[in-house]
């Protein structure tokens, strides 16, 4: 109690018997760490790059042992390795290529996604079903998983974050974005059902965008999925997809699984090159194509800057706009490509006044009046539609469009464009006349002329419409024949001299010769 008895009058007892274990309590930390020596400098990273770790160490200057731990970790060289690096885990695997097991030299492959030690080095030799441990420790910065972030250090699996940190839980979304809300891809799923057949041998199941994720896609059925691909820069390419592997098509990693009834197909992403799945038919059964990926959303809207003011002085407005981009060209482009995509909304314009101060000519004076209630907003203003460029089979009309504003006097005058992009500019060419041109309709051949012999034979041939009524504007030089001859087997037991007998039909005058030698007429009668 001789904190007590010292205490100044008014001190609170509790607040002093607080400073008294606060000092013990940081006497007790300092007495701690005062039995470390500093924190030594860092290491070198165990990698160049894919992500490694590099740790620092410090001593205990104590005689006893001290409280804590001599080494700590971190992560380094979080970049992206060259495609032709290969795999980290596979390279120390060949490193024991040169190396006899039992007497006998093999070619190792990495064994990945070990559940119960996944910091062990297993291998497996090439061709065969041998699996062996090769180390009891990978190198430090090796993952863990072949689809996780999380590295082996010193024999543990430790737990890294999109944000490369140590134990950190932050995770990416399922578009690639560290810690993101997925708001910047879409899920992608659907099912394909070949249609195959001898003289259709193959054909597309889906064609998946430049820098899609997580896809996946399982065949069932006899026939076979092969790849074409085509990159940025126009170049193309094609994997057949012959056996089981992990394969490198235009730098992104391809994992195929062959087997007798079906096959899978994963790719973890994100593309390097545009990816056109197809199939192939190789049995004559049908077969079936079930996928699922995650395409990145390329085209955004992107808000402007605040346009010029519509005035140098008195007053005015100014207004922003939204422009389509392209997120891989990093240029902007039509509103039609950010419409596709229904997540995407386009931002509303924002109006605000501009240049407040009185012009020098006025009477120093001028009153700012909102625009939507005295003075109308610019608007679009089109002219009619121009005639169609063609009657049929589809043509192309067109108007002008142009930005107008309206003075409080009710006069129309036209301005600048940008005075109007707070609203969609309305389109200025569209289609016209889209249904089938007339064409002509050969109906069935009449019976020949004659019984026996050498005859003639007729057939009605219409000019027909897209919606199937009888009318003009068909080609005459397309037309179809009317006439042409033909040749009963029956022989004619008549005279030489006499010529065969035609056969009396209703149809016998517009079938017969006009024998006064004048000329048929290409028209029925």
């Amino acid at each position: 109690m001789e904190c007590c008895r010292r205490a100044t009058p008014g001190t609170p007892l509790l607040f002093l018997a607080f400073l008294l274990l606060s000092s013990r309590t940081a006497r007790s930390e300092e007495d701690r760490d005062g039995l470390w020596d500093a924190w030594g400098p860092w290491s070198e990273c165990s990698r160049t790059c894919g992500g490694g770790a590099s740790y620092s160490l410090r001593r205990c200057l104590s005689s006893k042992s001290c409280e804590g731990r001599n080494i700590r970790y971190r992560t380094c060289s979080n970049v992206d390795c060259p495609p032709e690096a290969g795999d980290f885990r596979a390279q120390q695997c060949s490193a024991h290529n040169d190396v006899k097991h039992h007497g006998q030299f093999y070619e190792w492959l990495p064994v990945s996604n070990d559940p119960d030690n996944p910091c062990s080095l297993k291998c497996q030799a090439k061709g065969t079903a041998l699996v062996v441990e090769l180390a009891p420790k990978v190198l430090d910065g090796t993952r863990c998983y072949t689809e996780s972030l999380d590295m082996c250090i010193s024999g543990l699996c430790q737990i890294v974050g999109c944000d490369h940190q140590l134990g950190s839980t932050i995770k990416e979304d399922n578009c690639g974005v560290c810690n993101g809300d997925g708001s910047t891809c879409r899920l992608v799923r659907g099912q394909y059902k070949s249609q195959l057949s001898a003289t259709k041998l193959d054909d597309t199941v889906v064609a998946i965008p430049y820098g899609s994720r997580h896809i996946r896609l399982v065949l069932k059925g006899p026939d076979h999925l092969y790849l074409e691909t085509k990159t940025l820069q126009g170049a193309k390419g094609e994997n057949s997809l012959s056996s089981t592997g992990i394969f490198l098509v235009d730098n992104s990693s391809v994992d195929f699984q062959k087997f007798p009834d079906k096959e899978i197909l994963r790719m973890a992403g994100p593309l390097t090159a545009d990816f056109i799945v197809k199939i192939r038919n190789s049995g004559p059964a049908d077969s079936t194509v079930q996928f699922i990926f995650y395409q990145p959303i390329i085209h955004r809207w992107r808000e402007t800057d605040f346009f010029p003011c519509s005035a140098t002085c008195g007053g005015g407005y100014q207004l922003t706009s939204a422009e389509c981009y392209d997120l891989r060209s990093n240029r902007v482009v039509a509103d039609q490509y950010c419409h596709y995509y229904p997540e995407n909304i386009k931002p509303k314009p924002k109006l605000q006044e501009c240049n407040l101060d009185p012009c020098p000519a006025s009477d120093g004076y001028k009153q700012i009046m909102p625009y939507d209630l005295y003075h109308p907003l610019p608007r679009w203003e089109a002219t009619p539609w121009t005639a169609c460029s063609s009657s049929c089979g589809g043509g192309i009309q067109s108007r002008a469009v142009s930005c107008v504003e309206e003075d409080i006097q009710g006069h129309v005058t036209s301005v600048e464009e940008w005075k109007c992009m707070y609203t969609p500019k309305m389109p200025i060419v569209q289609p016209c006349n889209i249904f089938d041109c007339p064409k002509w309709l050969a109906q069935e051949w009449s019976p020949c002329t004659v019984t026996c012999g050498q005859g003639l034979r007729y057939r009605v041939v219409l000019c027909i419409d897209h919606r199937g009524m009888h009318t003009g504007g068909c080609s005459p030089k397309t037309k179809p024949h009317i006439k042409e001859e033909c040749i009963i087997p029956t022989p004619c037991y008549k005279p030489k001299e006499k010529l065969p007998v035609e056969a009396k039909l209703p149809w016998y005058k517009q079938a017969q010769e006009l024998e006064e030698g004048a000329a048929v007429s290409e028209e029925p009668s």
